[in-house]
C-alpha cells in the first residue's frame, strides 16, 4: 500500500512516497508566504498529479518557524488539524498524525479509523467572523424536526459576526414594512428567544468574555453526524491575561421534541480566582440572518411572561400578528453550586442568572442548562405538561438511540470515495434535522427550502418539495404522508387562491407558510445595484404540479389506498381542475394553450418589452399537465362508484370537466424546432443569445445572470439564459419513455436523440443560479451516457452547501432541495433503482471510483436492504417478492439475502 509522509517547513512541503518502510520517491513542493487556502489548493493539485495511487498520508508536526516566516497564517486558523482536514478533503484521502498511528494497531487500521471519523464528523477549526462564520453555523445546526439551533458558541450574541438562532417548525408571523415608497406585507420565519447564552467574568475584569473582547488561541467545533452532538473546544484569554479552556456540548433531543441541553465546562489555565458565570434568557432577539432583509420589520414577537426562581426560568412570547405562543422553560445545574445560589435579575425582555465561585487553576467546573421549548401551533403538545430534563447524559443517550434508528434506515454506505460518503451523510443529517419521523407526525408543517437552519426565503415551502419528498417516501413513508397532509390541510386556501385569480379548482401558492396563503414577496432586492424591483414569481403555478407529483409518488410507492381515497384523490382532482380552467382553446391552431405562467427557470418573467408578466405554453408546465390528466384516470379507477360520486360531489367536478381534460391531453400546445429542441416556452427561439465567454471574463461569477443584466439596465426576458433546468426538469420527474408517450399523444414527432440535443442546448444556456440546477443536469447527463459531465455536475451539487459555492447563500440556511436530490440521484441514477413500477427495478450504474454502495429503501410496503457493487447485487427483502435486475426477474424470499452475480454492465 502506497502512502505519503508530509513534512511542512517554513517554505516547502516535503513529501515522501512510501510502501511500508521503503521510500519510493521524494518531492519538495516550494511556496512563498503561505496563504491559506490558496497555497493549500495549489499544493493539493500538485500532489494529485504526483501521487495518483496513494491510499493515505501521515502529517508530521508543524515547526514553529512556519508561523514566524509566513505572516499570512496563524496557529488559530491554520493549525495541523485544519491542514489535515483541508488536505484530506482535497485529496480524498485519510490523513493521520503520528500519534494517531501509534495508538492504532497498524497503518491500514489507522487509515480506516480516520476515514470512519472523517465521514461521520463535521469539523471546523479557527474563527472567521461574518458571512463565513454564518455559513459554518448553518452547517453545524442541530435539531429534531420541531426545532433547530444554529451552530454557535454560547458566548455569541446576535451580530454581523455571528448569529445564534432558535427556529421552530411552522412558526411564522406577518409584518408590514416600507420599501421603495411602498407598504408591503411579508410573512417571516421567526427567530425565537435565545436561551443558549452563557459567558463568564473573572475577578478583576469589567467585561463579560466574548470573542470580540478577548484573544482566541484555539477553537475547534465538531458535529457528530451519527449522534447529533455539537461540541466545541476553546482556549481564550481575556484582556487581563486570564486564560481559560471552555468546552461546550450541545444537543437537541431527537427522541423528545421539546428538549435541548447544553453542558458548559470551564477550566482556568493560568490563574486561581473568583469567577462569575452568567446565562441569559434573551427575549430581545429579532430576525437578522439575511442581509437583504435587514431593512424590513424584524421584530416578530413580544414578551408576555418572564419568571425566575432559584435555578429555573420561564419566558413566554407571542407573535405579533399570527398570535402563536412560544414558551421556553429552563433549569441550570452544576457540580460547583447549589440551586439556591443562583441570582436572578428580570428586565423588560430578558432574564439574567448569575452565580459566583472560586475557580482553581487546572480544575474543571461544569454547568448544565436544559431548555424545554413549546409552541401553541403544536396544540396537543402545548396542552400536555411534560417534565423538564435534568441530566445531559440521559438526554444524550435518548437522542443517540433515536439517531441510531434513523441512520439504520437512511444511511448510504460507500466504499472508494471518502468525500462523497461524507457529503451524503451531511445531507442526510440535515434533512433529518429539518423533518424527523420522531417528531413531525405531531406537527402540521412541511420542509422549508432552507430547513430549520436560516431565514432565507423567509422559511417558506416551495416547489422544492418535489426534490425533498422522495427522500422520505423511500425511507420514512409515514413522514412523507405527514408532509403531504400539510398540503391537504391547506386545500381550502388553495381553492380560495384559485377563485381570487379567476380560476377553478386548487391553485397552491408559490410560497407557502402558516395557512397556505400566497406569501410570495411583491418586491425583491437586487444586491448588485441595491434596487427593489417587482417580483413576478407568484406566476410559478407549476408548484401545484409538484404537489400532484409527490402525491402520486407517495401513493405509487407505498400502496397507501386509504390516503389516496381520503385525501390524495381530492387534491389531485382539484389541482387538475385548476389546470383545466387555465387552458384555453385556440381555434386557429386547433390546440389548447396555457398562458400567464412562469416555468422553473425563474429568470424569465415575461416577453421582451411587454408590460404584462407571464409566459405562454411553458413546456415543463404543459407536459406535466398532460401527465397529470393521464394519472387522474388511473386514480379514479381505484375508487368504487359510490366513492367516485362522493368525490365528485365534494369537488364539484363534472363528467364534462373530465371530458375536457381528456381533450386537453391530446391537444395541448408546445413549441419545437426542426432540430428537435423543445422550446422552454412559446417564443423562446426568438430571444437573443448571451456571450457567455465575455460574461465570465467580465463578472467571474455569473450564476445570477438575471441580477447582472438588470443591474446593467437590461432584462433576462430578452435573452436565452436560464437559472436552472426548465424543459429538462421533465426528464428528472419522468423517464424518457413516458415523455415519448406524452409527445406522441400530443402529435409531436421528435428525432430519436432529442434528449441529448435538448440537454446540450439548454446546458449551454444555463447559469446554474440555483443549487438544484446541477443535480438535475447530472441525472440527465448520465441518462444519455455523458458520464464525465454527469460526475462533474453531481460533485458540484454535493459540495454546493459544504463549500458554499454560491458565495454566501449557505449563511442563510442550507438548501434542503439539493441535499435531498443528491441522495435521490445517488440511489436512482448510480445505484440504478426505479421505484415507479410495480416491482423494484435495479439497473446498477456505479461511478468508476465507487466499489460498492449499501443502502435501504421501502417500496410497496416492503423494506429492502441492498448492496450494489461492480460485480453483484445483494438484496434482502422483508417479504417474499420479485425484483427486476438488469431486465431479468428474480424471486426473493422474505428476510433472506440473495446475491445476483454479473449484475453490473
Amino acid at each position: 500500500m502506497n502512502f505519503l509522509l508530509f513534512t511542512l517547513t517554513q517554505n516547502t512541503l516535503h513529501i515522501q512516497e512510501k510502501e511500508g518502510k521503503k521510500i519510493l520517491s521524494e518531492h519538495d513542493l516550494p511556496f512563498s508566504d503561505f496563504d491559506f487556502p490558496k497555497t493549500a489548493d495549489s499544493l493539493t493539485e500538485q500532489i494529485k498529479k504526483l501521487f495518483p495511487t496513494a491510499k493515505g498520508a501521515i502529517f508530521n508536526k508543524i515547526p514553529t518557524n512556519f508561523y514566524t516566516k509566513n505572516a499570512l497564517v496563524t496557529s488559530l486558523n491554520v493549525s495541523i488539524d485544519s491542514l489535515i482536514k483541508y488536505f484530506s478533503e482535497g485529496l480524498n484521502l485519510p490523513i493521520i498524525t503520528n500519534s494517531e498511528l501509534e495508538s492504532s494497531v497498524d497503518l491500514i487500521t489507522a487509515f480506516k479509523e480516520k476515514e470512519e471519523q472523517l465521514t461521520w464528523n463535521l469539523d471546523y477549526f479557527g474563527y472567521t467572523p461574518g458571512k463565513e462564520e454564518y455559513s459554518v453555523e448553518s452547517l453545524l445546526t442541530i435539531g429534531n424536526g420541531f426545532m433547530g439551533l444554529r451552530g454557535t458558541l454560547p458566548e455569541m450574541t446576535l451580530s454581523k459576526d455571528h448569529y445564534p438562532a432558535t427556529y421552530i417548525a411552522g412558526l411564522y408571523n406577518e409584518e408590514k414594512s416600507e420599501i421603495a415608497g411602498q407598504i408591503v406585507e411579508n410573512e417571516d420565519f421567526v427567530n425565537t428567544p435565545n436561551n443558549q447564552y452563557i459567558s463568564i467574568q473573572v475577578e478583576g475584569t469589567d467585561e463579560w468574555l466574548s470573542l470580540e473582547n478577548a484573544t482566541l488561541h484555539y477553537l475547534h467545533r465538531n458535529l457528530d453526524l451519527k449522534t447529533g452532538l455539537f461540541t466545541s473546544h476553546m482556549i481564550i484569554e481575556d484582556k487581563h491575561q486570564h486564560q481559560l479552556k471552555i468546552t461546550t456540548h450541545k444537543l437537541v433531543n431527537m427522541a423528545k421534541m421539546n428538549n435541548y441541553s447544553l453542558k458548559y465546562s470551564i477550566e482556568p489555565v493560568n490563574f486561581s480566582k473568583n469567577i462569575t458565570i452568567k446565562t441569559v434568557t434573551d427575549g430581545s432577539v429579532y430576525n437578522f440572518n439575511v442581509e437583504r432583509y435587514r431593512n424590513l420589520t424584524a421584530k416578530h414577537f413580544h414578551v408576555t411572561q418572564l419568571h425566575a426562581e432559584n435555578n429555573q426560568s420561564t419566558i413566554q412570547v407571542q407573535t405579533n400578528q399570527s398570535k402563536i405562543n412560544v414558551r421556553q422553560t429552563a433549569n441550570i445545574t452544576g457540580d460547583f453550586f447549589e440551586n439556591d445560589a443562583v441570582n436572578n435579575f428580570i428586565s423588560e425582555k430578558s432574564i439574567q442568572q448569575t452565580l459566583s465561585f472560586y475557580g482553581e487553576q487546572n480544575n474543571t467546573y461544569t454547568m448544565e442548562k436544559h431548555v424545554q421549548v413549546k409552541a401553541s401551533i403544536a396544540k396537543a403538545n402545548w396542552e400536555t405538561p411534560t417534565p423538564l430534563a435534568t441530566s445531559f447524559e440521559k438526554e444524550f443517550t435518548e437522542s443517540k438511540t433515536a439517531w441510531e434508528a434513523l441512520w439504520k434506515k437512511s444511511d448510504i454506505r460507500l466504499t472508494g470515495d471518502l468525500m462523497s460518503q461524507k457529503l451524503l451523510r451531511i445531507h442526510t443529517y440535515h434533512l433529518l434535522v429539518s423533518a424527523s419521523p420522531f417528531n413531525n407526525n405531531a406537527l402540521d408543517v412541511s420542509v422549508t427550502a432552507r430547513g430549520l437552519h436560516g431565514e432565507a426565503y423567509r422559511g417558506h415551502i416551495f416547489w422544492d418539495e418535489i426534490f425533498i419528498l422522495p427522500f422520505y417516501i423511500l425511507h420514512f413513508p409515514e413522514t412523507a404522508k405527514q408532509l403531504l397532509m400539510y398540503r391537504y390541510n391547506r386545500l381550502g386556501k388553495a381553492k380560495e387562491n384559485a377563485r381570487e385569480s379567476n380560476y377553478e379548482g386548487a391553485m397552491y401558492p408559490w410560497q407557502s407558510g402558516l395557512d397556505g396563503s400566497e406569501d410570495t414577496q411583491k418586491l425583491h432586492l437586487n444586491p448588485l445595484n441595491g434596487e427593489w424591483g417587482e417580483d413576478h414569481s407568484i406566476l410559478q403555478r407549476h408548484v401545484s404540479l409538484a404537489i400532484a407529483y409527490n402525491i402520486w409518488m407517495y401513493w405509487n410507492n407505498s400502496n397507501d389506498e386509504e390516503f389516496i381515497k381520503n385525501y390524495g384523490a381530492e387534491m389531485l382532482l382539484e389541482i387538475a381542475n385548476f389546470w383545466r380552467s387555465a387552458a384555453t382553446f385556440d381555434e386557429t391552431t386547433n390546440r389548447y394553450y396555457i398562458d400567464k405562467v412562469m416555468g422553473p427557470d425563474e429568470f424569465h418573467e415575461g416577453y421582451p418589452n411587454s408590460t404584462q408578466s407571464g409566459l405562454k405554453n411553458n413546456a415543463y408546465t404543459n407536459l406535466m399537465v398532460v401527465w397529470l390528466f393521464e394519472e387522474i384516470e388511473q386514480i379514479l379507477s381505484l375508487l368504487n362508484t359510490q366513492e367516485q360520486v362522493e368525490l365528485f360531489n365534494k369537488t364539484g367536478i363534472t363528467q364534462e370537466n373530465l371530458k375536457t381534460m381528456k381533450d386537453i391531453r391530446k391537444r395541448l400546445a408546445i413549441e419545437t424546432n426542426e432540430e428537435g429542441i423543445i422550446a422552454q416556452y412559446e417564443g423562446y427561439f426568438d430571444l437573443k443569445e448571451i456571450d457567455w465567454e465575455q460574461a465570465r471574463k467580465k463578472y467571474g461569477n455569473i450564476y445570477r445572470m438575471d441580477r447582472i443584466l438588470k443591474a446593467e439596465g437590461q432584462s433576462p426576458d430578452d435573452y436565452k439564459v436560464s437559472k436552472q433546468a426548465d424543459t429538462l426538469m421533465l426528464f428528472y420527474n419522468l423517464n424518457k419513455e413516458k415523455i415519448d408517450e406524452i409527445l406522441e399523444e400530443l402529435g409531436y414527432e421528435l428525432p430519436s436523440d432529442y434528449l441529448e440535443k435538448n440537454l446540450l442546448y439548454y446546458l449551454n444556456r444555463t447559469s446554474h443560479g440555483s443549487t438544484l440546477s446541477r443535480i438535475v443536469h447530472a441525472q440527465l447527463a448520465e441518462e444519455v451516457a455523458f458520464h464525465d459531465l454527469s460526475w462533474t455536475l453531481y460533485q458540484e451539487a454535493l459540495y454546493s452547501d459544504y463549500r458554499d459555492i454560491q458565495g454566501g447563500t449557505t449563511a442563510e440556511g442550507i438548501h434542503t432541495g439539493v441535499m435531498a436530490a443528491t441522495i435521490y440521484v445517488t440511489l436512482t441514477t448510480y445505484a440504478g433503482i426505479d421505484i415507479k413500477k410495480n416491482h423494484l427495478i435495479i439497473q446498477p450504474n456505479l461511478p468508476n471510483n465507487w466499489k460498492d454502495m449499501t443502502f435501504t429503501v421501502d417500496h410497496k410496503g416492503i423494506h429492502y436492504e441492498l448492496t450494489v457493487s461492480k460485480n453483484y447485487v445483494q438484496i434482502c427483502p422483508s417479504q417474499e417478492t420479485t425484483v427486476i435486475i438488469k431486465k431479468q426477474p428474480y424471486q426473493l424470499t422474505a428476510n433472506k439475502i440473495t446475491t445476483i452475480r454479473g449484475a453490473y454492465s
